[in-house]
């Protein structure tokens, strides 16, 4: 079967061939969230303004798709242990029931946030000049709740199985269509912000409609079964105990969205400048720092499985060196863009927007920004590890510490002795920090997963022993 090459190809060609695709499947589907910015940053006259809109609504689609993650995160890696260790029954109940629990999230994450748009995009820092632009985008996106949770929670089973390929070919159709849609809907039918949010939804429905259709495929080892639905509490619960990481890891995003962007409007509202404009170039930001983030995110997405798959099979060389190739190509990438970035600021700025002030703003504090992502990689290659060897608590910690422990009590100090300027900075700081704790961590905790490893207490059951 295609997953069992896990355990027997070259770990680098093995990582490329999984890696590769998903990045490109990344790259892409950054281009829903990219192409929507760069169209809506563009708008004549009313850019500047429906481009921190957009800015505004990321906290809430980021928490709610901070659930297809919970569910990815815990499912897909437990999903490829389970076939590494040749329990192929185990292995399909925890698809099936991670597709349950995605249905369930979009139905009541998406009515709750649909009907609570204004409290809280006021609560994350709407002014006058965006609200409006925020709240039609938010309430039409929402709408397609489902899609978005199916079209990126089911994805990563594909991988878990060896299906890259396929699970790239997914995000490609949404991708290309969400291109071609944009500009129909901006301009040609004058919907603006909304007209993007339409775009969207209509996107992530080709996509979870692939998902869903390979999912069904009776060649896979992982398929939907509709029949084998049912709940069953002790998967879920496993499910849980492994993915909360991944859900904490986007949820505290969300989390950030809400502090940043309240921090800049408040200080920001003190200067001559304006709140709203430092709330736009936030958007800027951190659309820049995606462009560093999501690749790696792809290929992690990429070995995850064969970290996973090893490490059930007690591969332990072979564990060793995929993680080391993951290093490799995390700190590299991330470190090479960061400098491109710090260097060329004001490039970066042009692509989403002409608006002068945003500009200036975007030019002083990219290569601020973006200074910790010099780093960054560590902190990658050594959750995802972690996440790919089931140690839950770890990964959660790791998590946790970046964005709540460091980041918002940053976000909070430095603004009283730096002003405005301390919210950008207080990214820099705790990612190079939070880099630093997580590979000294790694350091020491790795070495004991690879002795139990070798502990024959630990010896993997027979298939038919664990149906």
């Amino acid at each position: 079967m295609k997953e069992q090459e896990m355990g027997r190809d070259k770990i680098w060609r093995l990582c490329l061939k999984m890696g590769i695709p998903c990045v490109l499947a990344q790259v892409v589907n950054l281009l829903y969230n990219i192409v929507d910015r760069i169209y809506i940053g563009h708008m004549p006259d009313v850019g500047a303004a429906a481009l921190g809109g957009l800015g505004l609504c990321t906290p809430v689609l980021t928490f709610i798709a901070a659930f297809s993650s919970f569910v990815s995160g815990g499912g897909a890696p437990l999903a490829a242990k389970a076939l590494g260790e040749g329990n192929e029954h185990r292995a399909r109940k925890f698809l099936n029931n991670g597709f349950v629990l995605l249905v369930f999230f979009s139905v009541v994450l998406g009515l709750i946030a649909y009907f609570c748009a204004s409290p809280l995009l006021y609560a994350i820092g709407a002014g006058e000049s965006n609200f409006q632009y925020a709240y039609d985008y938010l309430t039409v996106y929402l709408t397609g709740t489902l899609f978005v949770q199916l079209a990126t929670g089911l994805n990563t089973f594909l991988t878990a199985q060896g299906r890259s390929v396929t699970a790239m070919v997914s995000v490609i159709i949404g991708a290309v269509a969400n291109i071609a849609l944009d500009p129909l809907f901006i301009f040609t039918f004058g919907m603006g912000v909304s007209g993007a949010a339409v775009a969207t939804v209509i996107s992530q429905f080709l996509s979870a409609c692939f998902v869903v259709a390979a999912l069904l495929n009776r060649k896979l080892t992982l398929r939907l079964n509709f029949g084998a639905m049912r709940p069953d509490f002790k998967i879920i619960g496993a499910i849980a105990a492994l993915g909360v990481a991944s859900f904490v890891m986007s949820a505290t995003e969300s989390v950030i969205g809400f502090v940043l962007n309240g921090r800049l409007k408040y200080y920001g509202d003190m200067t001559a400048v304006g709140g709203d404009n430092y709330v736009s170039a936030l958007t800027v930001l951190q659309s820049a720092m995606m462009l560093i983030t999501t690749p790696i995110t792809g290929f992690t997405q990429g070995v995850t499985p064969i970290l996973s798959f090893n490490y059930g099979a007690k591969h332990r060389a072979r564990l060793k060196q995929c993680y080391l190739f993951t290093l490799i190509v995390c700190f590299g990438w991330c470190s090479l863009l960061a400098v491109f970035m710090m260097c060329l600021p004001s490039l970066m700025g042009r692509i989403f927007t002409q608006d002068e002030v945003v500009l200036s703003l975007t030019e002083q504090y990219l290569p601020v920004f973006v200074a910790g992502m010099l780093i960054f990689g560590v902190q990658r290659a050594c959750q995802t590890t972690f996440v790919a060897v089931t140690e839950a608590k770890i990964s959660l910690f790791i998590a946790v510490l970046r964005k709540i422990i460091l980041l918002v009590p940053l976000a909070y100090l430095l603004p009283m002795a730096m002003g405005v300027g301390g919210v950008y900075w207080a990214e820099c700081i705790a990612d190079a920090t939070a880099a630093v704790i997580c590979g000294t961590i790694f350091f020491f905790r790795f070495r004991i997963v690879l002795r139990r490893m070798d502990d024959p207490d630990e010896g993997i059951a027979s298939p038919s022993a664990q149906q």
